[in-house]
């Protein structure tokens, strides 16, 4: 079975709660029929209900079966403004300015989500990143033990000798410019963790720079080799080395000469870029040049699943990050 279709499978199974917070967006409405139609999740469309069901109504569109809940008028809004106080009596929040602030969908959410009335969120098809993270960092905060969250791209390629049978992990594609060197640790971890739950791979994990263990010299080479030996510290169970160049880190030949005895070199399954700038370029090369499928960005760290779209995102992409974030709210 592919992997988006053991995702579905799984996502089918659990029925979690996944609040789409552009209920009225139209990719977000089309999606919803979709996922409701292959019982994908239990659909929460936030906005106002009237508007959401005249455009469906207009593009003949069914959501029969997703619930509505308009963050204006909701029942919950007292409840979950007491909530944001307590979250952030340091930063002088009062009563009557969280009540202001919940009627932004992209705050209701996550409160939601805080509240246990959800399991999961989609946002991004009409707002930036920036937008959709803030109260979700605010609210959710990430996960014990980790003080970052990034974003991985599943890299399904037609060809099976590469990674695990087609599958390769990036890693941060999407959310830290420059991660130091316990953010990178982080990062690799948490990106196996992803890569196990989601994948169900084995993580192998390379840590990339432009040297193989220390056939160049440089702050940059310095910076991934201590990250390598912090996260291999904090998680010795991993199978995780470097720094690798990529060569080393997927060609079995390059591997064993520039990295022998090495249990990831020539056989990584996840890749760690030392920044977002090549991760970023990293994974849209591979897409539009090497004609591999990118799944993603699958935002990871969070206490509770919130994803963030691409504003050019599809019906198929909003389907996609709903069944994987419904796997991750396992």
């Amino acid at each position: 079975m592919e992997l988006l279709e053991q995702i579905k499978e799984k996502a089918r199974s659990l029925q979690k709660r996944i609040v789409l917070a552009e209920g009225s967006e139209l990719r977000t409405l089309r999606a919803t029929e979709i996922l409701l139609r292959e019982n994908l999740a239990k659909i929460i469309l936030l906005g106002d209900p009237q508007e959401i069901k005249d455009i469906a109504a207009k593009e003949n569109i069914s959501i029969s079966g997703a619930e509505i809940i308009n963050p204006r008028s909701d029942e919950k809004r007292e409840y979950y403004a007491g909530l944001m106080v307590e979250a952030r009596k340091n930063k002088g929040l009062t009563h009557s300015d969280a009540l202001e602030l919940l009627n932004d969908p992209l705050t209701f959410g996550p409160l939601m989500i805080k509240a246990g009335d959800a399991d999961g969120e989609i946002a991004g098809a009409i707002n930036s990143t920036g937008d959709v993270l803030r109260p979700a960092l605010q609210y959710v905060k990430t996960m014990p033990g980790v003080s970052v969250v990034s974003g991985v791209f599943f890299m399904l390629f037609q060809n099976k000798s590469i990674g695990d049978q087609g599958i390769l992990v990036f890693a941060d594609c999407a959310v830290m410019p420059d991660p130091n060197e316990q953010q990178l640790a982080e990062i690799a971890i948490t990106t196996a963790k992803t890569a196990k739950s989601i994948a169900n791979l084995e993580p192998r994990i390379a840590m990339l720079s432009f040297s193989t263990k220390g056939s160049a010299q440089h702050l940059l080479v310095n910076k991934v080799a201590n990250a390598t030996k912090l996260a291999q510290e904090l998680a010795p169970d991993l199978m995780i080395d470097g720094e690798m160049q990529l060569d080393a880190a997927l060609d079995i030949d390059v591997g064993k000469l520039k990295a022998p005895g090495s249990k990831v070199a020539g056989r990584a399954n996840v890749l760690v870029f030392p920044g977002l700038e090549a991760a970023n370029i990293g994974y849209k090369l591979v897409q539009r040049l090497g004609g591999a499928e990118a799944i993603g960005p699958v935002l990871q760290g969070m206490a509770a699943p919130i994803n963030d779209l691409s504003r050019g995102c599809s019906v198929s992409d909003i389907v996609n990050m709903v069944a994987i974030t419904a796997t991750q709210a396992e």
